[in-house]
């Protein structure tokens, strides 16, 4: 936990240093100014807006328990086992089997799935997936997840608005400079994320998940259909969905392009290897 918030501080500190030094070298002391102020709302808006961010790039609203009894239920049963506060719950609307967690807190969690996922798992599975969403919460990987992500999400958006440069010399677009900072920026926002989220935090999740549960071959059957199930409707590749992609249990897409770029997801196969084994199957 110590560890995720340290890292969380450092990505925080390294971005800003980086818009200062940026607002100094293209306008001097006024720069400077103007580039604090930027980061100063940058960085505010990471850290206490993350959760907005992820559950805004997957189109997620807020579900009553009159929805959704089954996973008001199933959050309830594993969020008192575990003794923590029960988070708010989403639902997206995205046909693709899939569930993340966001905010920066248990307190101040988010737990979503896709109305695709409720569609394919049972019961015992979804319960097995539940768990592994409030592992990560439990285990503060959210923290530095979500803050990365939101900061992913506004570097791409800097570059696609060329802020630091302005436009062009003439209005047929952002000129060479602006069009630099857009190819330029999505790799670099993809490489915070991947230099931010360690891949051992997945199986880290699946293992807490699989012991709050008690069922880890649950949590495997259910990777077994959420992957089948994004190979066959994989999401869009945008630069909004990229940035929050990691959040997800699974990759979300087909695993070329920005897919590939944002992907932080060990094999699944490896994955459900292990929940075998910790259920004590030998093959």
């Amino acid at each position: 936990m110590h560890h995720n918030g340290l890292r969380t501080a450092v990505l925080l500190g390294a971005l800003s240093a980086v818009i200062i030094a940026v607002g100094a070298w293209f306008g001097g002391g006024a720069g400077v100014q103007i580039a604090v102020l930027v980061a100063l709302v940058t960085n505010g808006a990471a850290y206490f807006l993350s959760d907005r961010i992820a559950l805004s790039a997957m189109r997620a609203r807020p579900v009553s328990e009159v929805e959704q009894p089954l996973l008001y239920r199933i959050v309830r049963e594993l969020s008192t086992e575990a003794r923590q506060p029960m988070p708010r719950l989403y639902v997206s609307p995205t046909m693709q089997p899939n569930a993340f967690a966001t905010g920066r807190n248990p307190r101040n969690a988010a737990v979503c799935v896709t109305y695709g996922i409720t569609q394919i798992l049972d019961e015992r599975e979804l319960r097995g997936v539940i768990g592994h969403e409030l592992s990560h919460v439990y285990n503060r990987d959210i923290l530095i997840s979500s803050v990365a992500g939101a900061l992913a999400t506004m570097i791409t958006y800097l570059g696609y608005a060329g802020l630091f440069f302005g436009g062009g010399d003439d209005d047929e677009g952002p000129g060479f400079i602006g069009a630099l900072l857009m190819i330029v920026l999505g790799p670099v926002a993809a490489g915070m994320i991947q230099m931010a989220i360690s891949r051992s935090r997945e199986y880290q999740a699946d293992e807490s998940g699989a012991r709050l549960t008690g069922d880890p071959l649950a949590l495997a059957s259910a990777l077994r259909k959420i992957e089948m199930g994004t190979r066959h409707l994989p999401l869009p590749e945008n630069s909004r969905l990229a940035s929050a992609s990691h959040l997800m249990i699974a990759n979300p897409f087909r695993g070329a392009g920005l897919g590939r770029m944002f992907s932080t997801h060990p094999p699944t196969a490896e994955r459900v290897a292990r929940l075998e084994r910790m259920a004590g199957y030998r093959r």
